[in-house]
């Protein structure tokens, strides 16, 4: 095997590479997102500077993918905080646990995507979207939105899924990161299908390997929930942290 034929496997074990490469088109992305406000001195603490602080408000998502390029049917959530960084408002991706071997590797190697494994599910029950997480044998979160309960308009949709976001990118290394970088992405290739606001509930089970329980809900803003098409945009390094050393 030559050198071009090893660079173009993308990514190893080089007989059979963990995940294909190019972009990947989603479609049927449902979105169940509930907003709430947390204890502010834990989201100062779990938010990498130089991301600032906004408001102490956290984005649970539970997304259940319909169909994905390359890795199939597949659900995944995580948490994301509200945050600016040179003066343009995101969000900045604190942790994401899904079901999917390849997409993990994918968003962890291809881009800057908190991922690991988790055990997450959407589904509807007597009137109610819910969304959980297990890890494990072991309940991480649970989220409760009345379904379908009052129409959303789409240009919101739209943005809530489109906004900014910020990821920290680290390349480990014997000793220490070869690379450590904050990144950038926003997804614009959006098509919103259907949208839906309502009332929603929140809770989370303390777990050392998923601590999502470290930003307690306080308060719920709001709740979501979106039917989208969507690629994945590719990320930006906008700052080295080695260079801060």
């Amino acid at each position: 095997m030559n050198t071009d034929e090893i660079l173009r496997r993308g990514t190893t074990p080089l007989s059979a590479p963990a995940f294909p490469p190019g972009s990947h088109r989603f479609t049927d992305r449902e979105y169940l997102n509930v907003v709430y406000r947390t204890d502010p001195d834990a989201f100062r603490a779990a938010l990498p500077e130089p991301l600032e602080v906004v408001e102490p408000l956290v984005r649970f998502e539970v997304m259940r993918m319909g169909d994905v390029d390359g890795f199939g049917p597949y659900t995944e959530c995580g948490q994301a905080l509200s945050c600016a960084f040179d003066g343009e408002q995101g969000e900045y991706l604190h942790a994401m646990y899904l079901d999917n071997a390849p997409a993990t590797f994918a968003g962890r190697e291809q881009s800057a995507y908190p991922k690991a494994f988790g055990s997450p599910r959407l589904w509807v029950e007597q009137g109610t979207l819910v969304g959980q997480l297990h890890v494990g044998s072991l309940p991480v979160a649970t989220a409760t939105m009345a379904y379908k309960n009052t129409p959303l308009d789409p240009d919101e949709a739209r943005a809530q899924v489109g906004v900014p976001t910020f990821a920290v990118k680290l390349s480990p290394g014997r000793g220490g990161p070869t690379a450590a970088t904050l990144q950038r992405t926003r997804i614009t290739d959006l098509v919103v299908k259907d949208a839906w606001e309502g009332p929603a509930r929140l809770e989370l089970h303390p777990h050392v390997m998923a601590p999502l329980a470290d930003l307690p809900v306080l308060e719920v803003v709001a709740a979501s929930h979106v039917l989208t098409d969507l690629t994945l945009a590719p990320f930006t390094p906008v700052h080295d942290y080695l260079e801060d050393r």
